[in-house]
């Protein structure tokens, strides 16, 4: 009898030590790719624009240089657009929306019935505490929170996404309440 149950304890320890060896593997989402090369353009744009003073001294190819530079400066207007979301904040451990995150989500959703060509992907962020699994899932559950309360509010969900980042993309670096507050997070991100 006891080397039946001494057999048993030791299988069991054995799958225990070789799941939990497992069980600390991190799951990492591949990156959707995100338009971030616009906010690199729009500098680019006023340095094309500041040779211009020095041009009208020429004569009439000015006129023809405009239209191109007032192209290159067409760009600029998405990340204006994609500034104009503004991220929403949640408790410690929690994917209830607050107060505050709902009135954010109302001005967002305005912006989205507004513009109707555009697809947002919300990205839910969380502070460095708990797993990797663990942030990604709660991640996933604020980006969702977000995701519903938009088609709630009229949003097509078709043009809604949601990913989540768990604790690999904080917002700011720290160690204290301040920084975890602003990485526990919703982003909105348009997509192409």
């Amino acid at each position: 009898m006891k080397r039946g149950t001494m057999t048993a304890l030791a299988v069991l320890s054995l799958a225990a030590f070789l799941a939990g060896g497992c069980a600390n593997k991190e799951v990492v989402k591949s990156e959707e790719p995100v338009v971030k090369a616009e906010p690199a353009r729009a500098p680019e744009a006023p340095k094309a624009q500041t040779p211009q003073p020095a041009k009208p001294a020429q004569a009439e190819p000015t006129p023809a240089a405009e239209p191109i530079k007032q192209a290159e400066a067409q760009p600029a207007p998405a990340p204006a657009a994609e500034n104009a979301f503004e991220s929403i904040y949640f408790d410690f451990d929690k994917s209830d929306l607050r107060q505050d995150a709902r009135d954010v989500l109302s001005k967002n959703a305005e912006i989205l019935k507004n513009k109707p060509a555009l697809k947002i992907q919300i990205a839910g962020n969380c502070d460095e505490r708990g797993s990797a699994e663990y942030n990604l899932a709660l991640g996933e559950r604020r980006a969702k929170s977000a995701q519903q309360y938009l088609i709630t509010l009229g949003v097509p969900a078709d043009r809604l996404s949601v990913i989540s980042y768990g604790k690999e993309k904080p917002a700011v670096d720290g160690h204290d309440e301040a920084a975890w507050a602003k990485n526990r997070r919703d982003e909105f991100v348009i997509m192409p």
